[in-house]
């Protein structure tokens, strides 16, 4: 028989702030931080807001001794490491973190158990430091045209003027590498890149990890930042943010299974999750959010358009479903992605009619892209996050919406509520067509 696996800890970065109070806190309040983007010039793009994580710095959040290592920590990589430490706090563990000077200390859990499972994006190289090796790669005399040969380092220009260690800052399995590194995670370990769906898969790979006894222990979930010249060109050419000219908010603008919504805003986000197996948090007294109950997936059509695209968003959920034997009229709410994105809105709503029909209307929806937009990767471990917390705290938190959903979607504007929930359903699609699925379950005493 497979080991029950639970939820101990919730470590969130985003638009909101850090630490998961932050953000369960900025949600039941109904507050919203998509602004204008401050760390780069953003008029020349047509979407020009976004849910930007201010004052923030990984130095903050590693050992003295290990802070030397946030030089070669692109954005992505800091908003993991940042989350990955408070989730650390809010479990309540001693991992190789509490050494300040590297010296052994006694930690929860052995080295070997202890697991991570980080999604991630493909990492853009930062503008300004290939900008700077690139105008040394220019051809001698009034041409000044780009030479190859100079960028293969002819003259001692081009890539070599890159810092030796550049590549590591963009690796998209960094970011657990990292954080593998500070706390001292020898478990099994894996990176995934499903966009959206990356959390989730993330936290169903951990799952399954402890669930057959490689581990005890696995930091799960996901981050990522798109706030730069190369993540937001692309979002935009694949058609998902909305054209937000000068205007100072963005709030208006996200308006989820919308029949008006003009697309999404990116965020930038970390939400990483402490995934245990039950027996052993016990054990230790650890408090307990949520139990992980079941996991699905399935893959669409990457054509959110076409008319079957939701089928494999309907698989990820059914799959979940019978994975944690559980029927849909037991679920007493949901925490989709809702990204106001039309094509993956279309394939959500979609989904989720086929699954809970009439039932739907409802069935409360609890998405928050107009609080601190869409985190991509990074998405999923905040959902995970987010669902778990109204488990604990039983209560949903408030719900922003300029708009008006579809007909038959409980997704409107709301205030922040209490409501008894024993199975909470947390799902995502992605712009690859990935689909994931947890159900959670209310925490036994």
């Amino acid at each position: 028989m497979s080991r029950r696996v639970v939820i101990t800890g919730l470590g969130s970065v985003c638009a909101l702030g850090v630490g998961m109070d932050a953000l369960w806190q900025g949600l039941c309040e109904g507050r919203t931080n998509l602004k204008r983007l401050t760390h780069l010039d953003p008029s020349g793009f047509r979407s020009r807001l976004a849910g930007e994580v201010q004052g923030f710095s990984a130095k903050d959040y590693v050992p003295k001794h290990y802070r030397k290592a946030v030089k070669v920590m692109a954005r992505d990589i800091e908003l993991a490491v940042g989350a990955a430490k408070m989730a650390v706090q809010d479990a309540g563990l001693v991992t190789r973190a509490a050494s300040e000077d590297g010296a052994e200390v006694a930690c929860t859990y052995r080295p070997e158990r202890m697991g991570c499972h980080i999604g991630a994006g493909l990492i853009a190289a930062d503008t300004e430091e290939m900008a700077t090796a690139m105008v040394t790669a220019r051809e001698s005399g009034e041409s000044g045209v780009f030479s190859l040969r100079k960028w293969g380092g002819e003259g001692g220009g081009g890539m070599e003027a890159l810092t030796p260690l550049w590549l590591l800052k963009y690796l998209p399995n960094m970011p657990a590498c990292h954080v593998t590194i500070i706390h001292g995670c020898e478990g099994p370990s894996n990176t995934i890149t499903c966009a959206e769906s990356s959390g989730l898969l993330s936290i169903g790979e951990s799952s399954r990890v402890i669930e057959r006894g490689a581990a005890d222990l696995c930091f799960s979930g996901g981050a990522e930042s798109k706030l730069n010249c190369m993540g937001i060109l692309r979002m935009d050419l694949a058609g998902r943010l909305a054209a937000t000219g000068d205007a100072e908010d963005g709030a208006g603008f996200v308006k989820p299974y919308d029949a008006t919504a003009v697309g999404g805003i990116l965020g930038e986000g970390g939400g990483i999750l402490i995934l245990e197996a039950e027996e052993t948090a016990r054990e230790r007294g650890a408090r307990v959010y949520a139990r992980v109950a079941g996991f699905g997936a399935g893959q669409s059509l990457p054509d959110y358009d076409d008319g079957e695209a939701d089928e494999g968003y309907r698989y990820a959920i059914m799959n979940a479903l019978d994975d944690a034997g559980v029927q849909a009229e037991q679920i007493d709410a949901v925490v989709p992605l809702g990204s106001g994105i039309p094509m993956l809105d279309r394939a959500e709503a979609g989904a989720l009619r086929a699954v809970f029909g009439a039932r739907l209307k409802d069935l409360p929806l609890v998405h928050f892209g107009a609080n601190i937009g869409n985190c991509t990767a990074g998405a999923g471990g905040l959902q995970a996050a987010v669902g778990a917390k109204c488990l604990a705290m039983q209560s949903l938190p408030a719900r922003v919406h300029a708009g008006r959903p579809g007909t038959g979607l409980n997704a409107g504007s709301a205030a922040a509520r209490a409501m008894n929930l024993r199975y909470v359903l947390v799902c995502t699609a992605a712009l690859g067509g990935q689909n994931a699925a947890v159900v959670l379950e209310r925490a036994s005493e």
